[in-house]
């Protein structure tokens, strides 16, 4: 190789470093141009200030629950890419671009020129790092939606994202609807004497994972007219076998389909034949995505929910 050639070498990675620090520079202007009578500064759900600069025609939503809003909303055309766990929503288009849910690629995002990524607390890597930092730097507007501590909270979520796509009307007329169906179920169970307590489990033994207070399935449960063994623990829990034998619940409810019998399964935990939700064969599956996916869609469950605990209900 020539000298020529090896100096060619060495200058092509400090080309392409420069070339990207120009790419860099330019949508800072091109962002910095477009602030004006067109721009909106909104606070997201997580608190923090958004700047959207124009119109919002090509979004980016980086968890299922975000992609059943938008969907939801009658704005899926305008979903450029969904992360991998939006891949069963019902009603994306087809040809979407599938980002990781955890460490998205800025650059892959970049090539998209989204005017906006919709993204979610469960993003936020276990250090705390903000995996769209670079895309924000980069003057992409990035908005998070925190995770839900209450039905109340899917509302809010479901009115920001409205507000961002500027179909206000479709939000309010979407919360309405779901506030009336929750509202239906109450009515129905409230008719109960007595509440019957409920165990839900997302996640099978050997590392059982349920939720408490502050958390929107807890909610679900009191919505329903029943109460969560585990309503006054910390929102997110990993119990033990034996704290929910002595908690004794009435019902047990499961969403985990990653076993092929998760009913069987529970029935056949050591001590487990104690439970009065055991003994008596009450032990149901609730569909999986409709629980853990804070939007509209959590109605499923909450139907499935209340028929499970009150079946006599829904028996009339």
């Amino acid at each position: 190789m020539s000298k020529e050639q090896l100096s060619m070498k060495r200058l092509r990675p400090i080309t392409l470093l420069i070339a990207h620090c120009l790419l860099l520079i330019v949508i800072s202007l091109s962002a910095s141009a477009c602030t004006g009578k067109n721009g909106r500064e909104l606070l997201d759900r997580s608190g923090r200030t958004v700047v959207i600069n124009g119109p919002v025609n090509r979004v980016v939503s980086t968890a299922p629950s975000n992609t059943e809003i938008i969907v939801d909303l009658g704005m899926a055309d305008k979903l450029v890419a969904v992360d991998r766990y939006s891949h069963n929503v019902t009603g994306i288009p087809e040809g979407l671009t599938f980002i990781d849910f955890s460490y998205p690629d800025a650059e892959a995002i970049l090539a998209l020129q989204p005017d906006i990524v919709i993204a979610n607390g469960h993003n936020v890597t276990e250090s705390g790092e903000d995996p769209f930092r670079l895309l924000r730097e980069m003057g992409i507007a990035v908005a998070y939606i925190s995770m839900s501590k209450s039905i109340n909270d899917i509302y809010e979520d479901i009115a920001f994202i409205a507000d961002v796509l500027h179909v206000t009307d479709k939000g309010a007329g979407l919360i309405n609807a779901m506030k009336t169906r929750v509202d239906e179920l109450t009515e129905k169970t409230a008719q109960v004497q007595t509440k019957r307590s409920v165990y839900i489990e997302i996640s099978a033994a050997p590392e059982m994972i349920t939720f408490g207070k502050d958390s929107y399935i807890s909610d679900m449960v009191s919505a329903i007219g029943a109460r969560n063994i585990f309503e006054n623990d910390m929102w997110i829990l990993f119990p033990s076998a034996e704290a929910i034998i002595e908690r004794n619940p009435d019902v047990i409810l499961t969403s985990v389909d990653y076993i092929d019998d998760p009913i069987a399964e529970i029935k056949n935990r050591h001590g487990f034949n104690h439970i009065n939700a055991v003994a008596h064969n009450r032990i149901y599956r609730i569909d999986t995505d409709s629980l853990v996916r804070p939007s509209p869609r959590i109605i499923t469950a909450l139907e499935q929910m209340a028929a499970a605990v009150y079946p006599e209900m829904y028996e009339q």
